[in-house]
């Protein structure tokens, strides 16, 4: 399963059933779970754990230390869940100690070609990266997110589940849940029906979101004005709950 010119440190954990292609590095203090297979010439340092089931194709680097300048050396981590596809050219960093001291990427996620996700970034599960999408250090992507092709996410933003990004999109603050964003800088552009549909939200919530939609961008009310009025209709709506939620934990503020 594992190609005689990969080089493997032998303080890695790696299971038995593992596949490591051709010149591919695996340094100390890596844990490779069981049915992942790893490409040739891909390099993985660590301290980094890779879960079950990941198929991490050729030229990728993965748990290298983080571009940050306060950077020390310190022990910090890069945490790969289950399932996740990581295509070619793909860079993910490890974490600082001024954050959480790890990098996570979570399960089922879609990786695709010359993706970076920089320190102490913290992606959820089932979402998709379109080529060359890249996030800079402490961004935060909740679940089903898809970010579109040369899409740029600033520093400590946020990307809230269900969101869309159009192609080169420029992000510098926070885009709430269910939305759909483009531009540089990115704005809102109505809700992200398309993708609500295929994951099977109802008719009658995707309405209920509509209107959600509509009092935040629609309804020239201030935001905390608007927040008022979502709380209203998250009685008819529990989803509107987890747009709530994210607006009241912002930091940056939203597109609007």
């Amino acid at each position: 399963m594992i190609h005689p010119t990969a080089i493997i440190d032998p303080k890695a954990e790696i299971a038995a059933d593992v596949e490591i292609g051709a010149y591919s590095v695996i340094g100390a203090d890596v844990r490779i779970g069981s049915g992942t297979r790893i490409g040739s010439h891909v390099v993985i340092q660590g301290p980094t754990t890779i879960g079950r089931d990941n198929q991490i194709f050729h030229f990728c680097s993965l748990g290298e230390a983080p571009q940050d300048k306060k950077y020390k050396g310190e022990p910090t981590t890069l945490e790969i869940g289950d399932r996740n596809t990581i295509r070619e050219y793909c860079t993910f960093n490890r974490g600082t100690v001024q954050d959480a001291g790890a990098t996570r990427i979570g399960h089922d996620n879609w990786v695709m070609a010359y993706v970076h996700i920089a320190h102490d970034c913290q992606i959820g599960n089932h979402t998709i990266f379109a080529n060359n999408s890249s996030l800079a250090g402490h961004v935060i992507v909740h679940d089903h997110a898809i970010l579109g092709g040369f899409t740029l996410v600033h520093q400590f933003c946020k990307i809230g589940a269900h969101v869309i990004t159009a192609v080169g999109s420029v992000v510098f603050k926070d885009v709430p849940p269910y939305v759909t964003a483009s531009g540089y800088d990115a704005q809102p552009h109505g809700l992200n029906a398309e993708g609500l549909k295929r994951r099977g939200f109802s008719a009658d919530t995707m309405l209920q979101l509509k209107r959600a939609y509509k009092t935040l961008y629609k309804s020239s009310l201030t935001l905390d004005e608007a927040k008022v009025k979502l709380s209203e209709q998250q009685k008819e709506c529990p989803e509107i709950g987890v747009l709530l939620e994210f607006l009241n934990s912002s930091t940056r503020g939203i597109i609007r």
